[in-house]
């Protein structure tokens, strides 16, 4: 048992007047199973590659282990699976990398094939089994589900949980319930390490915010209440001390020391008001804004919005999906879930009129305007002032919308490629707030979104109700989103 000690540790990008980290100092242990968790921007990324040791910081990071980050770099991604996991797993040891394949339920056969053949999922599971092979090395897991459907997720969970010694980035609230001992909190003024999973601390958080807001409201009367005296006190001395001038002053010393004794009083006053406020300064200060979000669903009077009737979607010889059958009626949302490569995205991209292969039959309500979000986000280039004038958006409520999102205004003139991917993906999500539309279509929305902005998401669409059909495998997202399941 040894401990990773971070020391006064501060870090601005180059050519950026916003710093990173401030002076930030912090310690965990190299056995514990740490999630790292935070709002978009707070530099999750950035402390894994400062851990790393890939970026120039100022401070001291003292570790008696060597870090790893995940997904790392495989070179050429054309060659066999085999050859990619011998950079991390000596070829005498391939026994060991077999034992963790089943564990992570990877046939064994998927080492014979070119890496960039493999699912995203298969990527992910064979690099977790190599990383965790590396004796004397210390994993840092950024966002490791964004590529897991419900079922992988649930695995890979059960595995990491029988891990020690790590650090992982996630925002999937039931995986890290699933496989963390600690958390490591990015919060608005600094860092934060509690004992315990997700829930722990977020049940923690809200007991803490409560007594604060109370503190708050407590030391808001108090104030009021010590200005008020402080105002009649001052009053009162200088009726006094005018009480000495003229011919009803009968005795002027006893007047003075009246005078002198409210003056004082006063001054106590006021240094229990800025005692007070000095006091109400403190408190506060991390706690995480979450502005309700708005949605104006346009209404369609057909009883069907979309329908569909043995609905197979083929590539060629090889078929995705087969026999679908489902309908989404005005005011529902329905969950598409189903194992990666089972044609979810497909489906989508078919609803929204894309030339997807298929036979059988889908049928859209007249009329009907969609919304859609996409996976993808690699179109977005620009900064969002341009970005909304070429969607047609309002650019007052689309930068509202961000804003409530946790983006910060400096951000609005930068250029979107530099934003990180959860940034990115509220953008595709604010555009679609900003559209008015019978049905929303999202497609695994949540991909890097923070647990706050997910959160806002919730409660948005359990208020508005619009008519959504949407892919996501947030398992929490899904319980308390979807009045309806299809599975594929």
């Amino acid at each position: 048992m040894s401990a990773i000690q971070v020391s006064g540790l501060t870090f601005s990008y180059d050519g950026s007047s916003q710093t990173v980290f401030d002076d930030v100092s912090f310690r965990f242990d190299t056995t514990w199973r740490l999630g790292l968790i935070g709002r978009n921007g707070r530099g999750k990324t950035t402390l894994l590659r400062l851990l790393a040791g890939q970026y120039a910081y100022r401070g001291q990071i003292l570790s008696p282990v060597r870090f790893d980050c995940f997904p790392p770099d495989v070179g050429d991604r054309r060659r066999p699976a085999r050859d990619v996991a011998a950079r991390f797993v000596p070829p005498d040891e391939a026994w060991r990398l077999s034992r963790e394949l089943s564990l992570l339920a990877l046939d064994e056969a998927a080492l014979d094939r070119p890496f960039d053949t493999l699912s995203p999922g298969e990527q992910t599971k064979l690099l977790l089994a190599a990383l965790f092979l590396r004796e004397g090395h210390f994993p840092l897991i950024d966002e490791p589900t964004n590529h897991l459907d419900l079922h992988a997720r649930a695995l890979v969970g059960r595995y990491l949980r029988q891990k020690e010694g790590f650090v992982l980035v996630s925002h999937d609230r039931a995986f890290l319930d699933a496989c963390v001992d600690h958390i490591l909190a990015l919060n608005r003024t600094g860092f934060e390490v509690q004992d315990g999973n997700f829930s722990t601390w977020q049940q923690n958080r809200a007991r803490q915010d409560a007594f604060e807001r109370a503190e708050n409201d407590r030391l808001k009367k108090e104030m009021k209440r010590l200005t008020e005296a402080s105002r009649r006190t001052a009053g009162w001395a200088d009726r006094v001390e005018a009480s000495k001038i003229g011919s009803h002053a009968a005795d002027r010393g006893h007047i003075g020391r009246q005078s002198a004794k409210m003056m004082k009083r006063a001054k106590a006053t006021q240094h229990r008001r800025e005692a007070a406020a000095a006091e109400k300064a403190q408190l506060l200060r991390d706690l995480e804004s979450s502005a309700p979000l708005a949605l104006h669903p346009l209404t369609h009077h057909a009883p069907r919005l979309l329908e569909s009737d043995a609905l197979c979607i083929r590539y060629g010889d090889s078929v995705v999906c087969q026999n679908v059958r489902f309908t989404l009626r005005p005011g529902r949302r329905l969950a598409v879930i189903g194992g990666n490569g089972s044609g979810k995205s497909s489906l989508l991209k078919l609803i929204m009129g894309e030339d997807i292969p298929h036979t059988g039959q889908l049928t859209r309500a007249s009329g009907l305007r969609l919304s859609y979000v996409p996976q993808d986000t690699s179109s977005l280039r620009g900064n969002l002032r341009a970005y909304a004038w070429d969607g047609g958006l309002d650019e007052t409520l689309f930068l509202t919308l961000l804003r409530k999102l946790d983006f910060a205004r400096a951000q609005f003139d930068e250029e979107m490629q530099h934003y990180s991917e959860g940034q990115k993906k509220k953008v595709l999500l604010a555009r679609s707030l900003c559209e008015q539309a019978h049905l929303y279509v999202w497609d695994e929305p949540l991909n890097y979104v923070d647990v706050i902005s997910r959160l806002q998401l919730e409660e948005l669409l359990l208020t508005y109700a619009p008519t959504m059909l949407f892919v996501e495998h947030d398992r929490r997202f899904v319980d308390a989103v979807a009045t309806d399941v299809l599975t594929l």
